[in-house]
């Protein structure tokens, strides 16, 4: 492994429960988090050891996502559906009652609508400025954990608790499906500026597939010792990182996928619990990291 060189330099607690999701915002050192507790905390990386509440609401938030187009937050409230929200004012605009069932992930497509992904199986389309559904599509009956939209392509890709991916167009018609692990798959991420898709899964594999030769697999690690939680790019989309039931996040090279680091409690004083997401920020190139310990660490990453 290189040397690269990580250092913890702040642990942010104040969530009552586990941290399940944190997205980014309009601005470079401002981060959101969303936890079991109902909490939706802002964060300033400039002044970060006091998080502000922006809403409370009464179930698990396993899902925040930023609308670039309106700098609102959507928050997927857990059995209730998704709540839009002005987080500088800390006011909640609208909510839409869309499922019952848990929401895992939020992403944007395009400027006007919302794909939402659900514990009943249905990846839902949502039209922003109108706050109604469009569209939808239960390909499974297991649960739709994540979402991942290649803004070149249009292609859609979202990964089920049945460790099959299914790739849909823009009105979320099936393209591709396929058994991609052998369990659920947790994380999606499209390559930067590629048609390359990175799949991570309960069965700790990290997979590559091809989405030019239609989705063939272009590659395979034994990644994690269990669950891979998430997947996300450092902002040169040179490196990558993973994170995982098994307590480590790990840092990786992109286009040679070779591992460069491994940050765990050993090493680094890392969580002592499930890492559940990751956000690698473009301030000063600080990574965060959520966990079931309640906490979110910040970490600096030298190459």
């Amino acid at each position: 492994m290189s040397q690269v060189k990580v250092e913890r330099i702040h642990t942010l607690t104040g969530h009552r429960d586990c941290i399940y999701t944190l997205q980014g915002s309009s601005e470079e050192h401002t981060f959101f988090s969303g936890s079991g507790d109902g909490m939706v905390v802002r964060w300033n990386l400039q002044d970060p050891e006091t998080g502000d509440v922006i809403a409370k609401l009464p179930n698990s938030v396993y899902a925040l996502h930023h609308h670039p187009y309106t700098d609102l937050l959507i928050a997927g409230h857990n059995y209730e559906g998704i709540h839009i929200l002005s987080w500088k004012n800390k006011k909640e605009i609208s909510s839409l009652q869309l499922t019952k069932a848990a929401i895992f992930d939020i992403q944007h497509l395009g400027k006007n609508d919302l794909l939402v992904a659900s514990g009943d199986g249905v990846l839902s389309k949502v039209r922003m400025d109108q706050l109604v559904i469009t569209k939808k599509n239960q390909a499974s009956e297991k649960s739709a954990r994540t979402i991942a939209v290649n803004e070149v392509t249009g292609d859609i890709a979202v990964g089920y608790s049945d460790n099959f991916i299914r790739v849909f167009d823009e009105d979320l018609i099936l393209k591709a499906e396929w058994q991609a692990h052998a369990n659920s798959v947790f994380t999606l991420r499209y390559m930067p500026e590629s048609n390359l898709l990175m799949s991570g899964s309960r069965d700790a594999r990290l997979k590559v597939w091809d989405g030019d030769v239609g989705y063939s697999q272009a590659a395979e690690i034994v990644a994690h010792m269990y669950a891979i939680n998430h997947i996300d790019f450092s902002a040169d989309g040179k490196h990558f990182v993973t994170c995982s039931m098994d307590k480590s996040i790990k840092v990786w090279d992109t286009e040679a996928l070779t591992l460069l680091k491994v940050i765990d409690r050993a090493r680094h004083a890392g969580h002592g619990t499930s890492v559940n997401k990751l956000f690698w920020t473009s301030y000063n190139n600080q990574l965060l990291s959520a966990s079931d310990d309640r906490t979110i660490s910040v970490w600096h990453i030298i190459f």
